[in-house]
């Protein structure tokens, strides 16, 4: 879900509020063991720990770069199932016609054609939007505390009805039957489309070019919903994303034992023209310590709720918003009454669904 809000620095800090504490907490124990209890064998060179640092962020931000190019690639995807599908209902609309029929035949037949095409189009996007939507092994981000109090707060379409009550209305019940029978419903949809156009061409209503411009717009749609399901049913490689989460978790243990020592040493040398601020420079690593860490971590849970961009996250991909989009369009484009068309999914918390 593709988000419009603009999340700023206090959205941040709730949504790591847990990790930010347990970073503060831990920070303070390790100074007061230091310099309370005087346990200064807790003292690890910087110089490894800058090393680990340097290579967590490049891990990281290879992670982050990875992760948005997955979402920016499922967008672009949803974006050519956009202008497809209105290219199919433009074709439809022009190219089911009774030119080549041997005898006229009646305006409310052709509608009735044109209609069934179309709406088993928006049957075929509404499918997709549920197999995207399906929960995967590897998609595990919605188990977050925090990411469970935001899905409390918003309704995400396909969790709130089901795939066989959204088809009433756009297939038959034969069709319904046949489509619900099928693993992939999705590609059963573009099978009946494909016979659906070629027993109209050999009725006459379509002309034989024509039907092949068709078929060439289905075979798009088989192309964009196998690119969206590519990146749905390949998992961003585990082998990189647990390397990144295990070598930032190292990373923020080991540094307050690197940088309370050197807090505490510029606090000596300070002590002799501030005294005061000497004495109890060394606390000021506790937050350091804490926002430093709390950095890193970020970075890499932001890349992880990135690598699966139809899972629900407020920054996925918004395909129930996008599918819906394309349904008014094209149900306008059939000249129904807008009591007859529905209302574009409402967007909760600031965020398209």
């Amino acid at each position: 879900m593709l988000t419009k809000k603009r999340y700023s620095v206090k959205d941040m800090v709730l949504w790591t509020r847990g990790e930010s504490l347990i970073y503060l907490l831990y920070a303070g124990i390790i100074t007061v063991l230091y310099h309370v209890f005087e346990f200064t064998f807790l003292n690890v060179p910087w110089t490894p720990v800058a090393l680990i640092g340097t290579a967590v962020a490049f891990l990281v931000g290879f992670q982050n770069n990875s992760a948005y190019g997955r979402i920016w690639e499922a967008r672009k995807i949803w974006g050519g199932i956009v202008n497809t599908s209105r290219t199919w209902g433009m074709k439809i609309q022009d190219m089911v016609t009774d030119e080549y029929c041997d005898k006229p035949v009646a305006e409310d037949e052709l509608k009735y054609h044109k209609t069934t095409l179309i709406y088993r189009h928006i049957a075929w996007m509404t499918a997709m939007r549920y197999a995207m939507r399906q929960r995967k092994s590897w998609e595990t981000q919605h188990q977050a505390k925090t990411n469970q109090e935001w899905r409390d707060m918003i309704h995400i379409p396909e969790e709130v009805s089901t795939l066989e009550d959204n088809l009433l209305m756009y297939l038959s019940e034969e069709e319904r039957t046949y489509v619900l029978s099928k693993g992939n419903k999705q590609t059963a949809l573009l099978y009946l489309q494909s016979k659906r156009i070629r027993n109209l061409k050999e009725k006459g209503l379509i002309w034989e070019f024509a039907f092949l411009e068709l078929e060439n717009v289905l075979e798009s749609l088989f192309t964009h919903q196998g690119k969206s399901e590519r990146i749905k049913n390949f998992p961003y490689p585990r082998q990189y994303a647990s390397l990144s989460l295990y070598l930032t978790r190292v990373f923020a243990i080991l540094l307050p034992f690197g940088l309370i020592p050197e807090f505490a040493e510029i606090g000596h040398s300070m002590s002799d023209s501030f005294y005061l601020i000497g004495k109890y420079f060394i606390w000021t690593a506790v937050p350091f310590c804490a926002i430093v860490s709390w950095a890193f971590h970020t970075m890499e849970r932001l890349a992880r709720t990135g690598e699966n961009p139809f899972e629900g996250g407020p920054n996925d991909v918004p395909i129930s918003t996008i599918a819906r989009g394309i349904e008014i369009d094209l149900r306008q484009m059939l000249d129904e009454s807008p009591e007859d068309i529905p209302s574009q999914f409402p967007e909760e918390k600031n965020v398209q669904m």
